[in-house]
């Protein structure tokens, strides 16, 4: 007698490594969603994706970072893997993160914030990895009062995995019945998966969430089949079936997924509303002072 093939997720393909860029003189990314815009079309509610793989800064006393700049119209979210940034905005918010942090910035109507190397860190010096995210609003949601929440690593819970394989931390969504702290304003999911070698880790989510992986370290076999190596990114279509990581070597991954938000983008830069009406709005808020001061 013979079985049919696990019911896997289709796996769509496998983005190489886009060009590193600097965003400020503190953050040299590999840009996703923008350096292939298939991608970013394709994981939507999910803008845009930097990730910072491990860079070691030397110490100094200058600030870097990225100075005051606006948003208006989604969310954005930073993970701390190693190093420490610190944040200021217009509503009032602020913090430092480090390892294992997170901070969930809604601009949402409208503010200013900077973002740098934290101090502390700054002085020592040494790696630095992270990721930021930027989330969609629904239109209903995009000209609410603007937040901030800082989120420690001690409050984001871990799921093991089977036979010490490792675990998955729940930045936001469900996983194997834990919730995640992160309160988004659509449905997603944010998971920072941890595998040792020769560990697996399947992944069971809505049929009807645009599903992608970034592969942080490693390598690893996807669905029993693909390889994939550190910096690729990993597209799933959005379709029934369940997604199988499978470490060939010790591995970390980000997964990303989340329900499409069925209404129409238009961007201009750090605004992303539904109509360029909106976004006209959005630039003479700006200018006229609207969105706040540092």
């Amino acid at each position: 007698m013979t079985t049919s093939a696990p019911p896997y997720r289709p796996l769509q393909r496998v983005y190489p490594p886009p060009g590193l860029h600097w965003v400020g003189d503190g953050f040299r990314v590999l840009g996703f969603l923008h350096a292939y815009p298939d991608l970013g079309a394709a994981m939507n509610p999910f803008l845009m994706l930097d990730y910072h793989p491990t860079y070691h800064y030397p110490p100094t006393t200058a600030r870097r970072g990225v100075g005051t700049h606006p948003h208006r119209g989604f969310e954005t979210i930073t993970l701390a893997f190693e190093g420490a940034v610190a944040h200021h905005d217009s509503a009032g918010g602020g913090g430092e993160i480090g390892p294992g942090d997170l901070q969930w910035m809604s601009a949402a109507s409208g503010v200013l914030h900077q973002e740098y190397h934290a101090a502390s860190y700054a002085a020592t010096g040494g790696p630095f990895h992270m990721a930021q995210l930027w989330l969609n609003l629904p239109a209903k949601h995009k000209m609410r009062p603007p937040s901030y929440h800082a989120i420690t690593d001690a409050e984001i819970p871990r799921v093991p995995l089977p036979n010490a394989g490792g675990h998955v931390r729940v930045v936001a969504g469900d996983y194997a019945g834990t919730q995640g702290p992160g309160r988004p304003f659509t449905p997603v999911a944010i998971y920072d998966i941890q595998l040792n070698a020769g560990a697996s880790c399947p992944l069971a989510l809505p049929d009807n969430f645009n599903v992608g992986l970034v592969v942080m370290e490693g390598d690893v076999t996807l669905n029993e089949k693909t390889p994939a190596s550190a910096h690729h990114f990993a597209l799933f279509a959005r379709a029934a079936g369940s997604v199988l990581i499978y470490a060939k070597t010790p591995a970390r991954l980000l997964l990303l997924a989340g329900e499409p938000i069925d209404e129409p983008i238009v961007a201009y830069g750090p605004f992303v509303m539904n109509t360029v009406e909106e976004i006209d709005a959005a630039v003479a808020d700006f200018n006229s002072g609207k969105f706040g001061t540092l």
